[in-house]
């Protein structure tokens, strides 16, 4: 008997530009891996669908009448709690970016973004992965980088030499490398030698251990902290 097929992505569309969310539920709805199941314009909306709907994946703008995306991201998160949540914007501002992610949004897209590499960011989102756009990244690090330098952050006592990565085993330290350089599980697991499934289950120990929610948190941490 050949295998059950896997039932669609159903995906909740959030943008207060109604020709956008016609345009994106059509390129999305030609593949068969996708169901756009509902749309919103804004925040008060989106939260009442997410909650009618539960949607596997939100695509969600910044710019919305009223309340902005990244502000609206806790009540989406509490309405419904299992989707994974994707910006998708033309915002290039690294504080908006910072915020998303501090928010709990799992990445962060522009809208210039081809259609086939939406497709695949969606996949991985529901595979557990976070996403932020390549033009994006450089701007991620220097917005934690600011963050640490700014007036009033403490710094860290001289007699206190222990690092973030003091927690971490060889293998975790390797693996970390490994998501720093952007590296998925699979390619992880190919370099190293392990099976996928092992590095899924290391990833989410060096999360715990680094106090972070994100594959991109950890990236920025292994990054400032000299790691790669």
């Amino acid at each position: 008997m050949p295998p059950r097929p896997s039932p669609p992505i159903r995906i909740l569309v959030v943008d207060d530009h109604s020709l956008f969310r016609r345009g994106l539920t059509a390129l999305l709805s030609r593949e068969p891996q996708f169901e756009v199941i509902g749309d919103a314009a804004d925040a008060g909306q989106a939260q009442r669908r997410a909650q009618e709907l539960q949607p596997d994946v939100i695509l969600l703008d910044n710019h919305l009448p009223g309340v902005n995306g990244v502000d609206a991201l806790p009540a989406l998160r509490e309405a419904a709690p299992q989707a994974r949540i994707l910006m998708l914007t033309v915002s290039e501002d690294e504080r908006d970016l910072a915020a998303a992610l501090r928010g709990g949004a799992c990445g962060y897209l522009l809208k210039t973004i081809e259609g086939d590499r939406l497709a695949a960011a969606i996949e991985r989102a529901m595979l557990g992965e976070s996403i932020v756009a390549d033009e994006m990244t450089g701007k991620l690090v220097a917005a934690y980088r600011d963050a640490a330098n700014a007036p009033g952050h403490d710094a860290p006592a001289q007699e206190a030499a222990a690092t973030p990565f003091d927690a971490l085993s060889p293998r975790e330290l390797e693996i970390l490398r490994g998501i720093a350089h952007g590296a998925s599980n699979k390619e992880i697991g190919r370099n190293l030698g392990i099976a996928e499934a092992t590095v899924k289950n290391h990833v989410q120990q060096v999360l715990r251990k680094l106090n972070v929610s994100s594959r991109v948190h950890a990236a920025v941490i292994a990054t400032e902290g000299g790691l790669t």
